[in-house]
């Protein structure tokens, strides 16, 4: 059962259904923006911002495809993921509008922010620190690494990648690429590597195959990196 609520909020006159999750109290709060898996906000990202929000975290969930959009099956999920995997500029003005929103909130003023993904909402994490958006912690889960078309910008958000070595998605190349671009743009970033591991190495319902599927070991690692350097980055 879900404690949070839909939450509408507006990119660039399109309307997005995101998912709001408070703490108990009056705050103010830090706050933090959950990025879907490619399928769209669903009940998984759902009970993270619940999570979160337990936690003393304002989390709000992204509705980055827009209108509430969720996927039905996975061919659906990559169909809509390619429309904003061919249009970089905007899947990064949506997380930006996210972000704005998430900073307005009388919950959240004077507070950090953070951003956290899973997969494609990974990248739409880094994309977030990309465009130099002012944001002071992000985490990636299992992302996706390619560059932007857009050019990068210094990042001004500090960095945590938890990656599954083994990701079918994301070879030992691609992680390397990704470290030197984090070493030219950002100033602070961490990668943490899970031996034995592939891709969606948080989800249960990720039907294991050869470099992807759930481990609860790297699940329960990763939440834990992710607790405590948003404890670190976000408070004080």
């Amino acid at each position: 059962m879900t404690k949070g609520k839909d939450h509408h909020y507006d990119a660039d006159g399109t309307t997005c259904i995101g998912y709001l999750a408070l703490p108990d109290g009056h705050g103010p709060f830090p706050g933090v923006l959950v990025s879907p898996a490619f399928a769209g906000l669903s009940d998984k990202e759902r009970a993270t911002c619940d999570r979160l929000a337990a936690q003393g975290y304002v989390a709000l969930g992204v509705d980055y495809y827009a209108n509430g959009t969720l996927a039905k099956d996975r061919e659906e999920a990559a169909a809509l993921m390619a429309t904003l995997q061919s249009d970089r500029p905007l899947l990064a003005s949506r997380l930006v509008a996210a972000l704005t929103e998430l900073r307005g909130l009388p919950q959240t003023q004077g507070q950090k922010l953070g951003a956290m993904g899973y997969c494609f909402g990974g990248k739409s994490i880094l994309d977030l620190a990309r465009v130099g958006a002012d944001f002071a912690a992000g985490v990636i889960l299992h992302g996706v690494y390619d560059a932007p078309s857009f050019p990068i910008q210094k990042m001004k958000a500090n960095l945590l990648v938890c990656d599954g070595w083994d990701d079918g998605l994301c070879p030992p190349d691609a992680k390397v690429a990704l470290a030197q671009e984090l070493t030219d743009y950002c100033d602070d970033w961490q990668m943490l590597a899970f031996g034995g591991t592939g891709h969606a190495f948080t989800n249960p319902d990720a039907t294991p195959s050869k470099g992807s599927g759930y481990s609860a070991k790297a699940d329960a690692r990763s939440w834990k990196a992710l607790t405590d350097f948003f404890h670190a980055e976000l408070h004080g």
